[in-house]
C-alpha cells in the first residue's frame, strides 16, 4: 500500500469498524467513513434500529476529526440479499445471509458507491488479512483464530479483494477494544452486534412469519413413526435439539432428539436419537454457486481443510471432482449435521481459496458402518 490513499471505512457503529477507521487514521491516510443503512421494514426501537448505530458512527468520525457519509442501500439489499435469503428457506434450506451479504453489498454496492467518492480503496472490520502473490490477491485468515471472519468472505472476487483493506487482521478482540478505549471512542465497550446481517436480532420464527406462511406438518422417525409436529420445516435446521417439542417423547434408548432431514415434498421432520446417530452423519457434500476468492482453482485429489459451519475447526478433505458448476469434497472423518444452504469453505494452511453452497450431502456405506461399530463399542 501507498503511503496514503483515499480509503472509505464502512462504519456500522460498533468497536471493530471504529478501531478500522482509527488504525487507517493514525497511518496518515486520508480517511472517509460511510454508513450503510440496508434494511428498512419495521426498523423499530424494538428491532434493529440503525439510529443508535449511526449516531456512535458520527460520534467515533467527529472524534477521530473525519468525514462520513450516510447512504441507503435498502433495495440492493432486499434485491441481492434477503430475496435469496427467503427462496432458500421455501427450498427447505438453510441459507447463511452474512456470506451473500458481504459479497453483495459490503464489497459490490459499497464499493462501487466509495470508487464513485474517489477512493483508492475500502477498509472494514471484519477480522481476516489480504496479501498479494504472484499478481494474486490472496485472503488469509486472521491472527485471532477465535475471531477470524474469512469464512464470510470466500465469495469475494479478485477485483472486489484488490481493493479491500482489513486492519483488524493482526488483532485480537481485547486489544481492539483497548485501543478504542484509549482514543476515546465512544463504541470502545458497546455490546458486539448478532443476527441477521443487517437486520439483527428479533424473534425469528414471527419474522419470517411475515414472509413465508406457515406450513406444519409431523414430526416423524426414519421408520415413520410419528412423535410430533412441527411448525414449518423453515423453522428448522440439520442437527438441531432445542425447540422440536417432543422432549417428552421417548422411544429406544431414550436419547436425545435430533433433526436429521427436511422433507420438502411431503412436509415432513424427520428426527433421530442420539447426538452420534449415524443418520446425523455425511463425508460427501456437492457444493455449487462456487467461487474460489483466490483467483486459483483447487487441485482435484489433493488435501486441503474444510469447514462447513462457522466455527468448526478445519477437517481435512479433498476435492474428488469439480465442474465449474459443482464440486464434489470428500472428507476423511464424517461431519456432523451438514447443512444444504450453508456453505463449505476450503483452506490450504492459512489461505482461504473460497468454496460454494452445500447442494446435497451423502454417507458412504464404510463411514456409516465405522459409526456403527464406534457406537457399539462405546455401548
Amino acid at each position: 500500500m501507498s503511503s496514503k490513499q483515499r480509503i472509505v471505512v464502512g462504519m456500522s457503529g460498533g468497536v471493530d469498524s471504529s478501531v478500522a477507521a482509527l488504525l487507517l487514521k493514525q497511518q496518515g491516510h486520508d480517511v472517509v467513513g460511510l454508513f450503510m443503512k440496508n434494511w428498512e421494514d419495521d426498523d423499530t426501537e424494538d428491532y434493529c434500529s440503525s439510529r443508535q448505530d449511526l449516531i456512535d458512527a458520527v460520534a467515533v468520525a467527529d472524534t477521530l476529526g473525519i468525514d462520513i457519509e450516510q447512504v441507503n442501500f435498502s433495495a440492493e439489499y432486499k434485491e441481492r440479499v434477503f430475496s435469496e435469503f427467503l427462496a432458500e428457506y421455501k427450498a427447505g434450506r438453510t441459507p447463511n445471509p452474512d456470506v451473500l451479504c458481504n459479497a453483495e453489498i459490503k464489497f459490490k454496492a459499497f464499493l462501487d458507491h466509495a470508487i464513485a467518492m474517489g477512493a483508492d480503496c475500502i477498509a472494514t472490520g471484519h477480522y481476516a488479512q489480504v496479501r498479494e502473490r504472484d499478481g494474486l490477491f490472496q485472503l488469509l485468515r486472521a491472527d485471532d483464530g477465535a475471531k477470524d471472519q474469512s469464512y464470510f468472505l470466500y465469495r469475494l472476487n479478485q477485483a472486489q479483494l484488490s481493493k479491500a483493506l482489513f486492519p483488524l487482521g493482526t488483532l485480537n478482540k481485547t486489544e481492539v477494544r483497548e485501543l478504542a478505549r484509549k482514543a476515546g471512542l465512544a463504541t470502545h465497550d458497546k455490546k458486539d452486534s448478532t443476527g441477521i446481517c443487517f437486520i439483527g436480532e428479533r424473534p425469528f420464527r414471527e419474522f419470517l412469519n411475515r414472509y413465508i406462511p406457515a406450513n406444519p406438518g409431523d414430526i416423524c422417525t426414519p421408520d415413520g413413526a410419528r412423535v410430533g409436529r412441527h411448525n414449518g420445516l423453515m423453522f428448522y435446521t440439520l442437527g438441531q435439539r432445542q425447540g422440536l417439542g417432543i422432549g417428552g417423547t421417548r422411544l429406544g434408548d431414550g436419547d436425545a432428539w435430533y433433526v436429521a432431514e427436511k422433507d420438502l415434498t411431503n412436509n415432513r421432520l424427520t428426527v433421530v436419537q442420539g447426538h452420534d446417530h449415524v443418520r446425523l452423519f455425511a463425508d460427501r457434500v456437492t457444493a455449487v454457486n462456487l467461487s474460489w476468492v483466490s483467483g486459483i482453482t483447487p487441485h482435484c485429489n489433493w488435501v486441503y481443510g474444510a469447514k462447513t459451519r462457522y466455527r468448526q475447526k478445519d477437517a481435512p478433505c479433498v476435492i474428488a471432482s469439480s465442474t465449474q458448476q459443482s464440486s464434489a469434497i470428500e472428507f476423511a472423518e464424517p461431519q456432523w449435521a451438514v447443512t444444504p444452504g450453508q456453505s463449505v469453505v476450503v483452506y490450504e494452511s492459512n489461505v482461504c481459496l473460497g468454496g460454494g453452497i452445500i447442494e446435497s450431502t451423502a454417507l458412504s456405506s464404510a463411514a456409516a458402518e465405522a459409526i456403527r461399530l464406534r457406537q457399539q463399542e462405546c455401548a
